[in-house]
């Protein structure tokens, strides 16, 4: 099999497993993704055969420094504060706060790579998001990093509160936060983001795209990974969260 067609078959194999809520069981070898580009090309094959146009996209990094990683979001699993989800759905359903940025111009593909200083020049506003994480595997493959890659980075759903102008002096490194579920408090004692300063993310998303001869469109909606880690819903109830100077936001598993 060559690299095209490992990348179509694990896309259609994860594809059937989120229309019909039957998680992989167990993955073939052969199937594996060999490397990001692999990993990547599948990303693109599965919103293909979703039918599916990208709303935005989830980019992170494992600590400060690491390299960042990322996949696109499908714009029907974008949606409103006060959102109900059903947990069948996405079980195990991982729960995150996070932040996201608006880019207000298009990037389109050039020789030279885009600076940090011209991302950020761009960036037009910012909110609070949760994501619901959600792998498409029986068993989530925390060994097998590029399986998650592939997989859309276990995306299920993300929730996108309301925007407000972006803020260059924002605490991003470890913002005032809180969150609670079904009336609990579970925010962590620390809030931090592995990335560091999620900002660092964004130019790599420009670069990742434009270098690849795609461009970039202006208004998605791009979360850059959680200040909570994942918290793992064993029940029915509300996510409530916010992120200080940032609007209120909520979820509903019911």
């Amino acid at each position: 099999m060559n690299q095209s067609s490992n990348a179509l078959q694990l896309a259609q194999l994860l594809v059937n497993a989120q229309q019909q809520q039957q998680p992989v069981e167990h993955l073939e070898s052969a199937l594996w993704p060999k490397d990001r580009a692999e990993a990547y090309a599948t990303q693109e094959h599965i919103l293909q055969l979703r039918g599916a146009t990208v709303g935005g996209w989830k980019v992170g990094a494992k600590d400060a420094t690491g390299q960042a990683q990322g996949s696109p979001l499908p714009a029907n699993c974008l949606f409103a504060s006060g959102q109900h989800f059903a947990p069948k759905r996405y079980a195990p359903a991982g729960l995150e706060l996070e932040i996201a940025f608006r880019l207000g111009r298009e990037f389109k593909p050039r020789e030279q790579p885009y600076s940090e200083a011209e991302v950020l020049a761009a960036v037009d506003g910012m909110t609070a998001t949760m994501e619901v994480v959600s792998s498409r595997f029986a068993e989530l493959p925390h060994d097998a990093p590029l399986l998650q890659l592939a997989d859309l980075l276990n995306h299920g759903a993300l929730v996108v509160g309301e925007f407000v102008p972006y803020d260059k002096n924002f605490n991003f490194l470890q913002p005032s936060l809180n969150l609670s579920f079904a009336g609990r408090n579970i925010t962590p004692a620390v809030a931090a983001n592995p990335a560091g300063d999620p900002r660092r993310l964004l130019s790599w998303l420009v670069n990742h795209h434009t270098q690849q001869g795609h461009s970039l469109a202006a208004g998605l909606v791009i979360t850059t990974g959680s200040y909570t880690g994942m918290y793992f819903a064993n029940q029915a109830g509300e996510l409530r969260g916010q992120i200080e100077g940032l609007p209120a936001l909520s979820l509903h598993l019911d």
